[in-house]
């Protein structure tokens, strides 16, 4: 069982980045999925969560109408697609699985099985 998350990295205040986390080992498609991130200091937060089919998003505040989360469950593999990058979205990113849900998400750390190894994003004034 593995999350791999991938498409951190350097960019400019107003940039865009697009991560991916493939799940491998066992299959995903049919679980709620959720990205969340750790910023230096900080404890790990919500950022965004999609049920099964991704009919059914969910963004914290801080980053809604910036960030979407999509699925591909031909591929096992969940996206987060990050516009208008702050300062403020640095972090470590982590991408996890929620075996207790299907049509639902969840915005809670703990509710999330398996995790990915995370993926650094640093934004740039």
């Amino acid at each position: 069982v593995q999350l791999q998350a991938s498409g951190g990295g350097l960019v400019q205040a107003g940039g865009s980045l697009r991560l991916s986390c493939a799940a491998s080992g066992r299959t995903f498609s049919s679980r709620a999925m959720g990205w969340f991130r750790q910023a230096p200091g900080k404890e790990r937060e919500f950022v965004a969560a999609i049920n099964w089919s991704g009919g059914s998003t969910y963004y914290a505040g801080s980053v809604k109408c910036r960030f979407t989360i999509s699925r591909d469950n031909a591929k096992n593999t969940v996206y987060l697609q990050m516009n208008s990058l702050k300062p403020e979205d640095t972090a470590v990113y982590y991408c996890a699985v929620d075996l207790s849900r299907i049509t639902t998400t969840s915005v809670s750390v703990y509710d999330h099985d398996y995790w990915g190894q995370g993926t650094l994003v640093t934004v740039s004034s």
